[in-house]
């Protein structure tokens, strides 16, 4: 919201240097990343995994994009008018607006974090892996029990098709606001 619609000093700059931060590859933030969830005393733990996945550049570059063209300036003026503060305009107005776009950046979010692998092999290990993991270590050894992997992708799936199917109503809502601006 504050890159969209605020005006403030440095605003384009720095959504610039966030969007840039997108063209540097994962791994090379492995070390650091690690060393904080380390110092954090979260290895091994699922929080390792959450935590670095809730905000992203994408994800502001995303919603920057969106509510740069869903969300009119005249309405933010509106509703200063009226009396409103930043916090009541964000809650009321600009999160109401941002509902499809927020369903469709959790979707893709959820996804990314369900079906990673590098990251959660380091940080989790082989004790408390997640299902792309333990997919991986079903697959080691000589012999290799093919309908055991299979349910297991199964089971990895079921909770993406779930969420689809929870978030569905929002993403063609998001689909038909925008064919009727057309």
């Amino acid at each position: 919201f504050a890159f969209a619609k605020l005006r403030f000093k440095g605003r384009a700059g720095l959504l610039a240097f966030v969007v840039a931060t997108m063209a540097v590859p994962t791994q090379l933030g492995v070390v650091p990343l690690f060393i904080v969830m380390r110092e954090l005393g979260l290895t091994g733990s699922l929080w390792a995994v959450i935590i670095p996945g809730v905000a992203s550049a994408f994800g502001v570059f995303w919603m920057t994009q969106y509510l740069s063209a869903a969300l009119p300036y005249e309405l933010i003026e509106a509703a200063r008018i009226d009396g409103a503060s930043t916090f009541r305009i964000f809650r009321s107005i600009v999160l109401p607006v941002a509902r499809p776009a927020l369903a469709m950046l959790g979707l893709f979010t959820f996804i990314g974090a369900w079906t990673n692998f590098f990251w959660p092999s380091i940080v989790l290990g082989t004790t408390n892996p997640t299902l792309p993991v333990a997919l991986q270590l079903l697959q080691t050894g000589f012999f290799k029990d093919i309908p055991l992997i299979m349910t297991g992708v199964l089971v990895s799936v079921v909770p993406l098709l779930t969420l689809f199917v929870i978030l569905g109503k929002q993403l063609v809502a998001g689909v038909m606001q925008g064919a009727l601006k057309g």
